[in-house]
């Protein structure tokens, strides 16, 4: 009996840590099970804490694509062409981290956008969902962003998003489309994005 009564306790424990809010970001495997099942991928879960991934880990191009924001505007891969470096900032509607760093995101892209940069935000549940598509065109208008809300294309990005496990997840693309520097999972504060900006854009300034 005292034995079962433990057992019984680890599973409880185990539970309520798998249950534990992660601040930082949010799993996207639970809203876009569907377009995994699609796509074929392990339902294996990541943490959503602030990581990075290895220099180069996700390098190569994005290819040709067209992709519609949330305005029905269409973007190509010729977005990338007119700045140094683009941020893309990869979140959901329901992920209150990336929600929360919008704002500053926004203010970091009418700072820096006369250095060479952009932001754009890819709002990864909006695929199908017209419901989500106004609920993120509410959220540009309440944070005031002016860089544009994007909705996951067929290709999903040259298959760039079909990676995500968590989000935000943001990285950088230069002028020709490539990715560049490190990819980071998790919400960042004002200051410690225009950090990591600054240093992706000396890089591909050299």
């Amino acid at each position: 009996m005292i034995r079962f009564r433990k057992e019984v306790l680890c599973i409880l424990l185990a539970a309520a840590m798998c249950c534990t809010p992660v601040l930082s970001g949010c799993s996207s495997k639970e809203q876009s099970a569907a377009s995994q099942r699609e796509s074929g991928e392990e339902e294996n879960q990541t943490s959503a804490s602030e990581t990075e991934d290895g220099l180069g880990e996700n390098a190569g191009n994005l290819g040709e694509f067209s992709i519609k924001d949330v305005n029905d505007e269409t973007y190509t891969q010729e977005m990338f062409a007119d700045y140094d470096l683009t941020m893309v900032n990869v979140f959901t509607t329901w992920c209150t981290p990336c929600i929360n760093e919008i704002p500053d995101l926004g203010k970091l892209y009418e700072e820096m956008k006369d250095q060479g940069v952009n932001i754009v935000g890819i709002a990864l549940d909006t695929v199908g969902s017209s419901e989500k598509v106004e609920k993120a065109k509410l959220l540009a208008e309440k944070t005031g962003v002016s860089y544009p809300f994007l909705i996951p294309d067929e290709g999903y990005l040259g298959g760039r998003l079909a990676e995500i496990n968590a989000v935000p997840e943001t990285f950088f693309v230069d002028r020709e489309g490539n990715i560049v520097g490190d990819t980071y999972t998790g919400s960042r504060s004002y200051e410690d994005w225009k950090i990591i900006i600054e240093n992706v854009l000396k890089e591909v300034e050299r």
